[in-house]
C-alpha cells in the first residue's frame, strides 16, 4: 500500500479516534483502513494506536507521528501544486463546519460559484450549532460564532453579529409591547442554550458598556438556531435574534423588533483552523472566499 495514503488514514483515525468513521470519511472499506494502519505500523516497527473494543487512542510514538504526518501531508498537497497555475488546478477535499443560520444563509448559496471556479475540490460541509472538535473529528476549518475558550487553534476574526430583541404580532397582541426593562416581567422568553438540561442566563442587554441579565419565564428551550427563530415566529416569546436572520421577517411584518435600547452584546464570528506549519493552498483559498462572503453580511 502507498505510505502517503496509509499514512492519512492513520490521520484520520486519530482524528476521529474510529476506525469506522475514518473509513465513511475517506470512502473506503473499515478492512482497508486496518490493513492500511497495521502496515504502516509494521513498517515503522512500532505501536500507532491502542485499540480496544470501545475507542481507539494513540500511543506516546502514535502522538509523535501523527503531529509529524500533518506536516508532511500538507507539505505534500503544496508540492502537487507547486508548479500548477490557475485556480482551477487545486484539488482535493475539505471538510467544513459552520452555524446552520450561516450554511443556508449566505455559504451554501454562493457556494456553486465557488466551485465552478474550483471543479476538482470536493466539500464535507457539516452545518451545527454544536461547538465540533476541529482536531479530533478532522475539519480543515469552522466557522464559529461566539466567544472562544483558550485554544492552540488558529483563529482568525470576521466581524460581529449584531442582535436584536423581536417578537411576533400575535406574541405582543397577547401581552403588550415592552417598553422598558421593568415591563419584562409580565413577558416571556425563548430559551437558547448549546446543551439541553443547562440553564438559561436569561435576557441580556447592554449598559453602560457592561453585559447585564435578567431572568425571565418561558415555556421552550431550544439549542438550535433555527428552531430558535421558529419558536419567536410560532408566538412564544421574545428572542434575541442576529439582525441578518431576522431581517427577511421583519421586512414581512412576521416579526417586529422591541426594546432596541436594550440589545444584547453583539456575538464575534471566527474562522478557525489548525495550526499547521504550512496549510494547504485549497484551504487558503477557501477561507480567503469565506472571509470575503462573510463581509456583506456581518459587520
Amino acid at each position: 500500500m502507498n505510505r502517503l495514503d496509509a499514512m492519512q488514514m492513520f490521520v484520520r483515525v486519530a482524528e476521529l479516534a474510529s476506525f469506522t468513521k475514518a473509513a465513511d470519511s475517506l470512502g473506503l472499506p473499515k478492512a482497508s483502513i486496518s490493513t492500511g494502519i497495521q502496515q504502516l505500523e509494521n513498517l515503522l516497527g512500532t505501536r500507532l494506536l491502542h485499540r480496544t473494543t470501545r475507542r481507539v487512542q494513540l500511543t506516546l510514538d502514535g502522538q509523535i507521528f501523527y503531529e509529524r504526518s500533518k506536516d508532511l501531508l500538507a507539505d505534500m498537497d503544496e508540492l502537487e501544486s507547486l508548479f500548477q497555475q490557475g485556480a482551477s488546478n487545486l484539488s482535493g477535499r475539505l471538510r467544513i463546519d459552520m452555524p446552520s443560520a450561516v450554511a443556508k444563509n449566505r455559504i451554501l448559496p454562493r457556494l456553486p460559484e465557488f466551485l465552478a471556479l474550483h471543479p476538482q475540490l470536493r466539500l464535507e460541509i457539516s452545518s451545527t450549532d454544536r461547538r465540533v472538535d476541529l482536531i479530533r473529528e478532522g475539519f480543515d476549518c469552522v466557522i464559529r460564532v461566539g466567544k472562544l475558550s483558550d485554544s492552540s487553534l488558529i483563529a482568525k476574526p470576521l466581524g460581529q453579529l449584531e442582535l436584536i430583541n423581536c417578537a411576533s404580532p400575535a406574541y405582543l397582541a397577547r401581552y403588550g409591547i415592552p417598553d422598558t426593562l421593568e415591563a419584562l416581567a409580565h413577558h416571556q422568553l425563548v430559551h437558547y442554550v448549546p446543551n439541553l438540561g443547562s440553564k438559561s442566563a436569561g435576557f441580556e442587554y447592554m449598559y453602560d458598556n457592561d453585559v447585564h441579565f435578567i431572568s425571565m419565564e418561558g415555556k421552550i428551550t431550544v439549542n438550535n438556531s433555527d428552531a430558535y427563530t421558529a419558536a419567536c415566529l410560532a408566538g412564544f416569546g421574545i428572542a434575541q435574534i442576529p439582525r441578518v436572520g431576522a431581517q427577511d421577517f421583519l421586512a414581512q411584518g412576521k416579526l417586529i423588533e422591541v426594546l432596541p435600547d436594550y440589545r444584547a452584546e453583539p456575538m464575534p464570528v471566527w474562522l478557525i483552523y489548525a495550526n499547521r506549519r504550512n496549510l494547504p493552498r485549497r484551504l487558503q483559498v477557501f477561507m480567503d472566499w469565506v472571509s470575503i462572503q462573510m463581509q456583506g453580511y456581518i459587520a
